[in-house]
């Protein structure tokens, strides 16, 4: 790549500096793709397998840390003050490095391809080779436009971002749009409601360890369903868990015929998705039950609808065994309380909540369409101007994508 011939080239080792300070009183933090983070501050949780931490290594804000996954994102700027796992490598800018610039650099596609070219396979992950970091070449502008390129990216940024953050709560009101819709159809339908097992509804639970265990799974074969493979309302096997046909012979009163739901009954409770008619003979899983609906009382459909409404997940929550880790019987399941319809208004209602199906369907698939090319948008414009591919003050050039 060819950069203005203001800039200077350098090696890596003379635009930052290996630290390593440690034992210092200072909170955990982690390296994310978004940058380094408290880890009180995470959404999610963060294995510390390590009682005494003295081995940590202290970042501080401007500093840059390389993680296990920096091959994928990039190199983590961080704006707090932490201590962070002592297989992080922590970086910090030399003095006519501003850390504005880097923080975007260290995210350009130039650089990830790079760190993709100098890594090293283990177990957790892959780790940048960091001699070989060093040694990379990297474009360094006179001090005053790499104060430039960050502040215009600052703002560019923002600007993406909150473009992307309106999409998302887009998505948000899309998601809201069938709940409504699912709400007035069924619980506003003034239609007394009926347990399941009042309209004919049969169910299995899946195989326990008895008489299957997990030993027993094969690569190809019959596909057996546990709640990690229903997605959407639809039923996306593992090529990983499938079982023999002679073991689904075995199992031969855990099959799922066409038209029966299977329902999660771990976890995340209440998962549904309809048994499609090339699905027949798949095999209930052991962390699932099967409802097999009386056809001349409930339409599937119709059946799967209510059990996606909040009316009936909140039924299920309530009727859940654990408070740690909720589980579903049969007994409570069938206990379901869900309008009693006559079929021709279930298959009313089917066609309404299918029609916004299909509206929901088409307008994420926009929006999901929309972010991935905001997202385009964003890296494109970083590694353009971070390279020098046009001149930020004028906000004009070529090779930044569209």
């Amino acid at each position: 790549m060819n950069f203005p011939k203001s800039w200077d080239i350098r090696r890596s080792r003379f635009c930052v500096s290996l630290r390593d300070v440690r034992g210092e009183e200072a909170p955990l933090a982690s390296a994310t793709k978004d940058g380094v983070f408290l880890r009180g501050d995470l959404e999610i949780s963060v294995w510390n397998p390590l009682s005494d931490t003295s081995s940590y290594k202290l970042v501080e804000p401007d500093d840059f840390v390389i993680g296990l996954r920096s091959f994928q994102h990039g190199i983590s700027h961080s704006e707090v003050r932490g201590n962070v796992s002592p297989a992080y490598t922590v970086l910090r800018p030399g003095a006519d490095v501003y850390a504005g610039y880097l923080k975007y650099y260290f995210r350009s596609s130039l650089l990830i391809s790079q760190l993709a070219n100098i890594t090293q396979g283990i177990r957790q992950g892959q780790a940048i080779d960091i001699e070989a970091f060093r040694n990379l070449l990297l474009p360094v502008p006179p001090l005053w436009e790499q104060r430039r390129i960050a502040d215009f990216l600052d703002a560019e940024t923002a600007r993406i971002d909150r473009i992307r953050n309106a999409r998302l709560r887009q998505l948000s009101l899309i998601e809201e749009k069938l709940e409504s819709t699912l709400y007035y159809k069924l619980v506003r339908s003034s239609a007394i409601t009926v347990q399941l097992r009042r309209l004919g509804i049969r169910v299995t639970t899946g195989p326990f360890g008895t008489v299957f265990s997990a030993s027993e799974y094969q690569f190809g074969g019959i596909p057996m369903i546990n709640p990690v493979h229903i997605k959407n309302g639809e039923i996306v096997p593992d090529r990983n868990h499938a079982v023999s046909p002679a073991m689904a012979a075995r199992l031969h009163r855990h099959l799922l015929r066409s038209g029966d739901l299977i329902v999660g009954r771990k976890g995340d409770i209440g998962q549904a998705a309809i048994v499609r008619p090339d699905q027949d003979g798949w095999v209930c899983g052991s962390d699932s039950i099967a409802l097999h609906p009386n056809t001349e009382k409930v339409r599937s459909e119709y059946l799967a609808y209510a059990l996606r409404s909040k009316f009936v997940r909140s039924q299920l929550l309530a009727r859940s065994l654990a408070t740690t880790m909720p589980s579903l019987s049969e007994g409570n399941l069938l206990s379901l309380e869900i309008p009693q319809l006559e079929l021709h208004e279930q298959d009313r209602i089917i066609r309404s909540i299918d029609h916004v199906q299909a509206w929901k369907a088409k307008a994420v698939a926009a929006m999901q369409s929309q972010l991935s090319l905001l997202s385009e948008r964003r890296q494109a414009l970083i590694t353009a101007a971070v390279t020098g591919q046009f001149d930020v003050a004028s906000a004009s050039g070529r090779g930044v994508g569209a």
